[in-house]
């Protein structure tokens, strides 16, 4: 053995010999044998350790900050505000939810939770090794004809739950090994989740957080999140409004109010970022195909590749089926064809956009 190679031994050992000194002593970094692997060994143990607490503290929470500073706390007082004349949304109901009052999406103060637990069915970087610590909240402010989910989203199915329970549910899914705490359809619910939050940050949370929504979001109520949610997963459902009006419930205005969502979003957390393949950080946009364009998908994906860049991440989904009310409104009455799927990814592709599928 050369000598240059015993010392590169010798260091190795010191790094794997400090580590298990450090996990004696109680510090837990949490590593495994291939983070071992991405030590270089020409560094002193101190500077590899060092090195990895640095992007640990890259990667971590930022609502963890806003929470030591008291940041958090006026954020959620903030948001609770808006319950009394509720604009937490872009229906600007202006009801007072705190009084007891409902608008479109059917909830007053109070608020439920249809299902929780590791999700393997989402996106791949969310998913990781141990699934995306989905929660379904009840209810909705879109109320999409053809909505997948009708019995949570309209028919409000689920179990009405305090606000120490959902961060319960919080820390439970990342004790399960959760990669993420994600989110769906929150919008009309943030004061809660604001809440719930602060007690499980107390209780030890320290996961990524993800607001997976239909993309129907209030710039207003995006500004007070901004250190809040470390990925934002919206939907991007339609181009046109007169179909948007037509499909959601008389939303003429939800094209405008997406674009200037999601612009805000990628302003907050940028493109999405992943450590060993799992999303930590950044915007991942979802897209319905729709039959017969009515998403105008071509249209869609230029608009991504303009105004975001093309190393934005898009999903563009193509599991449509018709469901709840889908068949009095054609072509929704019937699923979409693989021939529109292929085109739909070719026009992603001539759009220029490369971190799709």
């Amino acid at each position: 053995m050369t000598a240059q190679a015993q010392r590169k031994f010798i260091r190795g050992c010191l790094i794997v010999a400090t580590i298990a000194l450090l996990g004696g002593l109680g510090y837990t970094y949490g590593l495994t044998r291939t983070d071992m692997k991405t030590f270089d060994a020409d560094k002193t143990p101190e500077a590899a350790l060092e090195g990895e607490r640095s992007s640990r503290a890259s990667r971590a929470p930022r609502y963890l900050e806003l929470e030591r500073s008291g940041e958090l706390k006026q954020r959620e007082e903030a948001i609770w505000a808006k319950m009394e004349s509720c604009d937490l949304c872009p229906r600007e109901c202006r009801v007072n939810r705190l009084a007891g009052e409902t608008g479109i999406c059917g909830v007053a103060d109070n608020f439920k939770v249809a299902s929780f637990g590791p999700h393997p069915g989402e996106e791949r970087p969310l998913v990781g090794t141990q699934g995306s610590g989905t929660i379904f909240f009840s209810n909705c402010n879109l109320l999409c004809a053809f909505c997948q989910n009708w019995e949570i989203n309209h028919r409000g199915d689920g179990q009405q739950i305090n606000h120490e329970r959902l961060a319960q549910i919080m820390l439970t899914l990342q004790r399960s090994g959760c990669h993420n705490i994600n989110l769906v359809t929150p919008t009309h619910l943030m004061p809660h989740i604001m809440r719930a939050l602060r007690i499980a940050i107390a209780g030890g949370l320290n996961l990524p957080l993800v607001y997976n929504s239909g993309g129907y979001d209030s710039y207003e109520l995006l500004k007070l999140l901004d250190g809040v949610v470390d990925i934002y997963l919206p939907d991007f459902k339609y181009m046109d409004a007169e179909l948007a009006a037509r499909f959601s419930e008389g939303a003429p205005d939800v094209p405008y109010h997406t674009k200037i969502a999601i612009k805000e979003m990628h302003r907050q957390v940028g493109t999405l970022k992943l450590y060993r393949g799992v999303a930590y950080r950044g915007l991942l946009i979802r897209h319905l195909v729709l039959p017969e364009n009515a998403a105008a998908t071509d249209e869609f994906v230029r608009w991504v590749a303009s105004e975001l860049g093309t190393e934005t991440h898009v999903n563009i989904m193509g599991q449509y089926r018709p469901a709840f009310r889908a068949n009095e409104f054609p072509p929704l009455n019937r699923r979409v064809t693989q021939a529109e799927l292929n085109q739909a990814m070719r026009w992603a592709r001539e759009a220029g956009l490369h971190n799709f599928h």
